[in-house]
């Protein structure tokens, strides 16, 4: 397998140099006893009641839960979260994530909002929001999920809903993880930090190189780096700082397998000469004041800058059992490269108050958010292997926006609360190509409005309730077309309710909901061969029900199961598409897992069961295969995991992972150029040492 560089330059970075690194990190530091927690934006919120305070579904993955899954990507572990469905990615291993809820396609996870320590982590949001990066599992604490009325206070392109990954907060000394399993998977994890009880500063870095061959030998190389840290500024202050670099290259393509070769369980990569190549620089700037008891403020200052290429081969024809690209000589542009920078700039503040008025206890929240964003889009075609080849498009897209948020929570009764809100988004959005020259679209004002509700109806028993309107932007590539014409696209937008019961009672513990979302207006194509023509029109309708139960069933075992639930999630109405009552493409009606745990002793293992019914690979609901696999029902599937850990000492922990233990063959997804396969039966095993 090839890890070529085409042009791009590595940061540069060496196994020794970052263990000296975190060496001198690690003790140079005086220790202290005192618990700090470093600023940042949670989406639920770190207090004991902060779940109950939200009018909406709310899940909440920890430390905990993450080391007892071992995913080898976050995509794992959101499988354990109800109403989120995870479609396999042609990268392989969660490189390139496609995430869904409650029945919204989940492509590039262009439906829900993905952030990071409540920094958005898409490569914009008013642009290009088809999602290329994801973080490794290995330095989050913990993933927070939510649903309903109180997503809109995070930003737009969450009618689905918004996913929050956590990272680690430095800890004093050294630890090291390695981890090692088939298909030459590997992984070097270096974790150091320190803090100085004197001055109230905390420190540290999580340094991370994996790499794999990958399933169908489309391996990759992938290095993360995170360097966090603060300091307390006054007694009721905290200034926190937070950098990333993540690099990944990986031997991949939209290039699937053809049916025969899929039928033959072939393990050859169908594209060895396709790469795509990610690398991602992020800094995070967070303020926390104290104002007094009864306010706070919150301030966060994002950056990022994601570059994108993607490196392929000329198809010349694709057949049921091949596909065949077209040859390389001197004068033949064989490859081409779709490579894309985007910059993200953001100020997002917002001000807690608590406060009596009208009798009643209230809490009120007040946000503001600035946010630029840009993207260099180049089409670059070559006539070499090597990749220097002739500009045959270049773009320079922008998009300004600035977003005002306010919520007041109207605690009727120490029991029951009213919850309204609402959320003003302004934005403007050009582009500009050097063919066609420079062009905009009017400014937008969206508004989005909120009410939500929750009662806690007895101590084991609360009712949640909301209805709000869900908003997506265009985006630029739609929004304006090539020739730099307005397509005068409206948003997509929905009527979201939700209805919901949870609680907890001895051993037991549940929460269920009922939903749906009902978009008015979807951006669809004007017509089937208008390609990239795109029009308001088409109605969708999405209507199911999400479970979650655990019970501890005494002698160190435990069960959880959940389930989602979606027999409604259609298009509605006559469409220029002429959909109507056709299901939405990757929406299966059932998904469910059960896990059985058990833990005794410093000993913990899991044995997970994850079903996805049946499903569609496109809006026609073609059943039958085509002749070259892009069509076609994915049948349904199962899947099972199982996983182990234990804990020797304080400082030296052990684990091992089988993950699709019976070697189920499925169908992950059908892409727009083949078949792409689940992961085969797959182990990792590996330790960890925590040096004090």
């Amino acid at each position: 397998m090839k890890y070529q560089q085409y042009g791009r330059i590595r940061a540069p970075f060496t196994l020794a140099s970052s263990i000296a690194l975190a060496y001198s990190i690690s003790f140079s530091s005086i220790s202290g006893a005192q618990e700090i927690e470093l600023p940042r934006i949670d989406i639920v919120g770190r207090e004991e009641d902060s779940r109950k305070k939200i009018p909406g579904t709310v899940d909440v993955i920890n430390q905990k839960q993450l080391e007892i899954l071992q995913p080898l990507s976050l995509q794992d572990a959101l499988k354990t979260v109800p109403g989120v469905n995870v479609r396999g990615d042609e990268g392989g291993l969660g490189a390139i994530p496609n995430i869904g809820i409650r029945g919204l396609n989940p492509s590039r996870s262009q439906k829900v909002l993905l952030l990071e320590d409540g920094a958005p982590i898409a490569p914009s949001l008013f642009i290009s929001n088809a999602s290329y990066y994801s973080p490794p599992a290995n330095r989050m604490s913990g993933i927070e999920v939510l649903k309903g009325a109180s997503g809109l206070k995070y930003g737009p392109s969450n009618i689905g809903g918004v996913i929050n990954y956590l990272s680690k907060t430095p800890e004093d000394g050294f630890k090291l993880t390695g981890k090692a399993g088939d298909y030459g998977y590997q992984l070097m994890e270096i974790e150091a930090g320190g803090k100085s009880e004197s001055n109230g500063a905390l420190a540290g870095l999580n340094i991370i190189k994996s790499d794999s061959q990958g399933y169908q030998n489309n391996g990759y190389q992938m290095y993360d780096i995170l360097i966090k840290g603060g300091v307390e500024v006054t007694q009721d202050q905290w200034i926190g700082l937070k950098y990333t670099h993540y690099d990944n290259n990986v031997n991949t393509s939209y290039v699937g397998l053809r049916p025969n070769q899929y039928a033959s369980g072939m393990t050859a990569n169908p594209a060895p000469n396709d790469n795509f190549l990610a690398q991602r620089n992020a800094v995070d700037l967070n303020h926390s004041w104290e104002i007094n008891s009864d306010a706070k403020l919150n301030s966060l200052i994002y950056w990022s800058q994601l570059q994108r290429d993607y490196w392929r081969q000329s198809v010349l024809s694709r057949n049921a059992n091949e596909t065949i690209y077209k040859a390389c000589s001197a004068n033949a542009e064989c490859y081409f490269g779709r490579n894309r920078q985007f910059n993200m700039l953001g100020l997002d503040t917002r001000l807690s108050v608590h406060y009596d008025a009208l009798g009643i206890k209230n809490e009120s929240e007040l946000g503001l958010r600035l946010h630029t964003e840009t993207q260099s889009n180049q089409m670059v075609a070559s006539k070499t292997f090597a990749r220097s080849g002739r500009l045959s498009s270049h773009e320079e897209n922008k998009a300004n926006s600035i977003a005002l948020y306010a919520q007041n929570s109207f605690y009727i009764t120490d029991d029951f609360a009213v919850i309204p809100g609402v959320r003003v988004e302004s934005y403007r959005q050009t582009r500009s190509n050097i063919f066609t020259g420079k062009s905009g679209n009017a400014q937008n004002i969206e508004t989005v409005p909120q009410l939500g509700a929750t009662w806690q109806l007895s101590p084991p028993v609360q009712m949640y309730s909301s209805i709000y309107k869900g908003f997506s932007p265009a985006q630029v590539a739609t929004a304006i077309d090539e020739k730099g014409v307005d397509q005068q696209l409206a948003p997509e937008r929905s009527t979201n309710m939700e209805l919901g019961l949870r609680g907890k009672a001895d051993a037991f513990k549940y929460d269920g909901a009922i939903f749906s979302m009902d978009f008015s207006n979807q951006i669809v194509n004007q017509s089937l061969a208008a390609g990239v023509t795109k029009a308001n029109g088409g109605k969708s309708l999405h209507q199911g029900v999400e479970l979650a139960l655990g019970y501890e069933l005494g002698g160190g075992w435990s069960l959880n199961a959940n389930g989602t639930y979606i027999p409604v999630a259609k298009f509605v109405g006559t469409s220029s598409l002429g959909r109507d009552g056709n299901r939405i493409p990757y929406t299966p009606d059932l998904i469910s897992n059960v896990g059985i745990n058990y833990e005794k002793n410093g000993f913990n293992t899991l044995v997970t069961l994850n079903y996805v019914s049946p499903q569609y690979a496109d809006s026609a609901n073609t059943l039958a295969p085509n002749s070259i696999g892009t069509l076609g029902e994915l049948p349904s599937f199962t899947t099972i995991n199982w996983t182990a850990n234990y804990t020797v000492n304080k400082a030296w922990k052990v684990f091992a992972a089988i993950n699709n233990v019976l070697d189920k063959r499925y169908i992950a997804s059908r892409s727009p150029d083949g078949i792409f396969p689940g992961a085969p039966m797959n182990f990792q095993a590996g330790m960890s040492y925590q040096f004090n």
